[in-house]
Parts: structure tokens; sequence; C-alpha cells
């Protein structure tokens, strides 16, 4: 865990230290932040994603998805994703049976160490110069070895394209200088993305002001998706 508050508002935690993707020298490098205590659950995020990547509409294709996590007194854990959460939350547990209940939106980590990028036997996923990990349809065989190796469920096969699809960090619109569509309409303003490579950048200062960590340390995947308040259940 961590250390102390006063320690953790200087530096980032001790799992984002430890297990943080070495930075290139130059140039910009893009990473994701996303505060738990601010989403809100309304699902705004992976409607948008759906609707500016063209993501099959099908409740099981997403690029980007909502959980809500509800702790119950019993020490039992009850996940959902009703659709990613585009149509937002109904919570079917009593009140008198719950502890605490959360969102934690979900997306591709932008791994520096992608085991997705290490299996893909043709080359067709790869990290771009500013550390947003891609798929070149024209390479990619449909072998879905990517897809098994990716530790986070970020990946899916496109139905019709017979392509692997997931998140580009909307790729396209980082190129012209825009933020992620996720990012902007974002009601609560709980996601962030930016160049982590720039000290003052909103991403760089979240990271530094904040107790971040990301899913699952242990692999050492380099992750490059931060969450502040993220509780030891989620997985």
């Amino acid at each position: 865990m961590a250390g102390t508050l006063a320690v953790s508002a200087v530096l980032p935690s001790f799992n984002a230290v430890l297990f943080a993707a070495t930075k290139p020298k130059k140039g910009p490098w893009y990473g994701i932040a996303i505060d738990i205590e601010k989403c809100i659950g309304c699902g705004s995020c992976a409607k948008t994603c759906k609707i500016e990547n063209d993501v099959p509409p099908e409740p099981f294709f997403f690029r980007s998805w909502v959980e809500q996590y509800t702790i119950k007194k019993d020490g039992s854990i009850n996940v959902v994703s009703p659709n990613g959460g585009i149509d937002g939350f109904t919570q079917k547990i009593p009140d008198n049976e719950i502890e605490k209940t959360f969102f934690v939106p979900k997306m591709c980590n932008h791994c520096s160490k992608s085991p997705c990028v290490q299996v893909c036997p043709v080359g067709a996923t790869f990290e771009s110069p500013e550390g947003v990990v891609l798929v070149d349809e024209k390479y990619c065989i449909g072998c879905r070895y990517c897809i098994q190796a990716c530790p986070y469920g970020c990946r899916y096969m496109h139905p019709t394209k017979k392509v692997v699809d997931k998140c580009t960090l909307c790729y396209h619109r980082l190129k012209k200088g825009l933020n992620p569509a996720c990012m902007d309409n974002c009601p609560t303003k709980a996601r962030i993305s930016g160049d982590l490579n720039d000290p003052d950048s909103e991403i760089s200062e979240f990271i530094r002001k904040k107790n971040v960590y990301v899913l699952k340390p242990h692999l050492n995947t380099g992750s490059k998706l931060y969450y502040n308040a993220l509780n030891q259940e989620v997985r």
C-alpha cells in the first residue's frame, strides 16, 4: 500500500511508482486517469465511445464501459455492467444489505509492456510513438491471441470486420490536438487524458497529488490507466 497521505500528496503512490512504465525521453506520451470518487455511473463515456468509434451496438461489444461494485455487509461483492453502463444502473440489492457501492469505468490500459503486443504473431497490434496501443486492421488475421493475452478484458472480435477492436484513446482525435471523446463528454470530469511526459499537464498533476493505483499491478504490464480511490475489491 501507499505511504502516508502527506507523502502521497507529493509523490505518486507506491503502486504507481513501482509499476510505472518507462517514459521516452522526448515527445508526448499519453496516459489516462480516472477519479472514481467523481464517477456517477451515468454511462456517457461508454455511449459516446460507441458513437464516436462506430462500435457495434450489441450489448457485448465495448471499447469503454462502466462497472458497478456493491460491497455487501456480509463481505460478498456484486459486480454488474448492464449494457456497459450505457443505460444507467438500477440497484437491486436492498439498502440494509449494502456496505458501500461505487462505479469503476474500464477501458484499454495502453500498457507500455503490453501482453497483447507481445503475443501478436503478425505485428498487427503495436504501440504508437505516443504510447497508444493500436491495431492495424490490414494486418490482423483474427487469431484472437491478443484477446486471450489482455488481462483487463479490453479487446473483442469485430463481428463484421473479423478483426480485433479495442480502445484507441481516440487516436484520430489526439492527432488533431483534441481529447478522447469519452473525456470531453464526462459530466463530472472524472476522466483525464494527457501527456505523461509533460510535468505541467493535468494528468501529471493528478498523479502527483492523488493516491493513484493501477489495476492488477502484480502483472507489471506498465499500465498507463491510473485510478484515484481504487478499492482493493476492484479487479
